[in-house]
């Protein structure tokens, strides 16, 4: 004869699988995704003060245009990849040069300047490297400043945000 499986029973093995489920989602969510709320508006328009930024942490072969986590001075910016490894950054009185060229980066609309306690220009990003620009360049706390950022100490590529409106 086959024993019959109580309620109480199934209901113990759905909580258990709820459990295992939960798990699982967790430690995907811990190892392979980031989230965090920006602060600031170094990013805007792109992404704003309070957006939920979800990035992907497995991923660090970037290219230029890729928008990125990183930690500085203990604080997760979100920032812009402009120049990867082997191109040369300058930046001169006519805007941002990458392989001495003129950038025309849509989206962009502050100028982007040199700042005077920033580093020394040209400059060359080495292996391993990547130059990263906010997109609100006139207040960016960027590469400009830090210099170019090692991709190792990199979180990972944004992936998509969650804008909160009033949340």
């Amino acid at each position: 004869m086959k024993k019959e499986i109580s309620l109480i029973d199934d209901m113990g093995y759905l909580m258990l699988k709820i459990a295992i489920l939960a798990g699982i989602l967790i430690l995907v969510g811990i190892f392979v995704f980031g989230v965090f709320r920006n602060e600031g508006i170094d990013m805007a328009p792109a992404v704003k003060d309070g957006d939920l930024v979800i990035f992907y942490r497995l991923d660090k072969r970037y290219t230029a245009s890729d928008v990125i986590v990183l930690e500085w001075k203990g604080e997760k910016q979100v920032r812009r990849v402009v120049a990867v490894a082997g191109d040369t950054v300058d930046i001169t009185e006519d805007g941002l040069m990458i392989n001495s060229a003129l950038q025309q980066e849509a989206g962009i609309y502050e100028e982007t300047q040199r700042y005077v306690e920033g580093i020394e220009f040209p400059v060359t990003v080495k292996e391993g490297q990547v130059f990263v620009l906010g997109d609100g360049r006139e207040s960016s706390t960027d590469s400009r400043i830090y210099g170019p950022v090692e991709v190792k100490d990199t979180m990972g590529k944004v992936m998509f945000l969650v804008r909160r409106r009033g949340i």
